[in-house]
């Protein structure tokens, strides 16, 4: 197909630079925190969208075997930012001693971030506690005191019925001596100062997502009845019967079927906050003492080394399914809140990691998504939504679910890093369909709103420039050659400048100041079928 984006932008504005514009700048400063929203080196608000990228394969050194040419796809895709998954295991893989083969292959996926202009955070991963369940502590550090693990019908039951888990994570939060005398989580702690020192002075890094899904321990064993009684009374108001007894409802949980099938009675907003808010006080319990006090631990020891770096709380686990989260933001030496701190939460529906993940409820993802928005309002952070999505299979239903999230997103100016790459997932129509679109990346000044309407190939933003920052906006545009003549932008700019990635049909659209201030609209039409023709060539 011929490129003709530079015949018909001249139609509505005046391009320059089409072919071998002013790439946007390299990261030059730190990202750094300004109340609810991330801000660059220049003042500009930033919107961080990206993807996951972890290995959890020890027989892979936990590093993605992807090479370089994968950070080259990412830019393409427009992805700014990436969620680099790190290990306990393979990081300390005995008692206070650091694998510096491992740190140097995460230096290595960080230069190369830094050649495509993507940002990195630094996630601690794990999942049921360590490696001898599935990913995270090593082996010494998982004092599971000799107890029975058990699995259930989905892998992440073994946080409610594995004894060995549970005991794990109680160890942790009670610092529990490892072999060698030193808690447990000292041993955690020093590990984030040390990888703190590493990155002090590295703008591509932009921080340090302190634990993945932290997990409350034995204490979860009361999780399950108050939900479950919960349900039963919804279901009891709804059928007008007896609730079923404990006996019934653990039977139903049990199995996945029909679990599935009693998560339809919970679809609406109304009848599924009653079941979520009946543990708010637990999660919230352990989140002020247990997490709040180990996320301060770390906080302190990096703050020790590193003053640059944006700390990442991640809620604990079963906040992901919209129970407010009780987090705060972690405190400086002098007792002052410490700025540079954001909100990486999670956000999936309860049929994730099932079959039926492309069959959520829609009003269910809604809640969730409205929560997550409410508790960055109170605590007064930008939200990073660090995990979402874990689709699957190439349906027109995905497509459907993922534009679905998307929408979410952009009504919320969520930044995010998708759940998971994997070597095919542009193969799959949900990816190349919901999660490339055209997104402002970089703004003067402060975003109001912006939306891709999916239906119509169109994109719309407002945002107040400010008078007195003179760098441009920049918005990523996946698809050059569909621009349609339907460009507007108001006030207008003398010249917009462009540049196309290289081997893609995607580009920076630069936006520059007027220098007067006020708010400014933009709208840019794309040719659907333009993009699908394109897409089918390339491939």
């Amino acid at each position: 197909m011929i490129l003709r984006y530079v015949i018909v932008c001249f139609i509505a504005l005046s391009f320059v630079a089409c072919d071998k514009g002013v790439k946007p700048a390299k990261k030059d400063g730190f990202l750094k925190v300004d109340g609810q929203n991330f801000v660059d080196s220049k003042g500009r608000q930033v919107i961080l969208s990206g993807i996951n990228f972890i290995s959890k394969d020890p027989n892979e050194k936990y590093m993605p075997l992807q090479g370089k040419e994968t950070f080259e796809q990412f830019e393409s895709w427009g992805f700014n930012c990436i969620r680099l998954g790190i290990i306990w295991d393979g990081l300390e893989p005995e008692p206070g001693q650091y694998n510096e083969a491992y740190l140097k292959e995460i230096d290595k996926r960080i230069e190369w971030a830094s050649e495509h202009g993507l940002y990195v955070f630094l996630d601690m991963h794990q999942d049921l506690y360590g490696a001898k369940f599935s990913d995270g502590a090593p082996d010494w550090a998982t004092l599971d005191e000799g107890k029975p693990h058990q699995k259930g019908a989905v892998w992440s039951d073994s946080y409610l019925i594995s004894p060995a888990v549970q005991a794990a994570f109680d160890n942790f939060w009670n610092n529990a001596p490892a072999p060698d005398g030193i808690g447990v989580q000292d041993h955690y702690v020093k590990l984030w100062q040390h990888i703190a020192m590493r990155y002090a002075h590295n703008t591509t890094v932009i921080g340090y997502d302190l634990m993945n899904e932290p997990f409350m321990g034995t204490s979860a064993q009361e999780v399950m009845p108050l939900m479950l009684g919960a349900y039963a009374q919804v279901l009891a108001e709804e059928t007008g019967q007896e609730p079923p007894s404990a006996d019934e409802l653990g039977a139903m949980w049990a199995d996945e079927e029909s679990r599935l099938k009693a998560l339809e009675l919970i679809a609406t907003k109304e009848k599924y906050s009653k079941v979520v808010d009946a543990v708010y006080d637990l999660s919230a319990k352990f989140e002020r003492t247990h997490l709040q006090s180990m996320y301060q631990k770390v906080a302190n020891a990096i703050r020790q080394v590193d003053t640059n770096h944006i700390l990442f709380f991640n809620h604990n686990y079963f906040v992901n399914t919209g129970v407010s989260t009780a987090l705060e933001a972690t405190t400086l030496p002098d007792g002052s809140r410490d700025p540079q701190v954001a909100y990486a939460a999670h956000g999936y529906d309860l049929v994730v990691d099932t079959k039926e993940v492309e069959n959520p409820s829609y009003e269910r993802v809604e809640f969730i998504f409205e929560r997550i928005a409410e508790s960055g309002k109170r605590m007064d952070m930008p939200v990073l939504l660090g995990e979402w999505g874990a689709l699957h299979g190439k349906s027109p239903k995905m497509v459907e679910t993922a534009q679905h999230l998307v929408n979410l997103i952009e009504k919320y100016d969520f930044s995010n890093t998708y759940w998971a790459y994997y070597g095919d997932i542009a193969d799959y129509p949900y990816f190349q369909d919901a999660i490339i679109r055209p997104f402002p990346q970089v703004i003067s000044g402060k975003l109001i709103s912006y939306d891709f309407d999916f239906e119509t190939g169109e994109f719309f933003m407002q945002w107040d420039e400010e008078a007195v920052n003179q760098a441009p906006t920049i918005i990523y545009l996946p698809w050059l050659s569909s621009i349609n003549e339907e460009i507007s932008i108001k006030p207008e700019s003398e010249k917009l400048e462009t540049e196309q990635i290289k081997n893609s049909d995607a580009g920076w659209l630069m936006v520059p100041p007027t220098e007067k201030g006020g708010t400014r609209t933009m709208t840019i039409q794309f040719l659907l079928q333009d993009k699908e023709e394109y897409l089918i060539l390339e491939q």
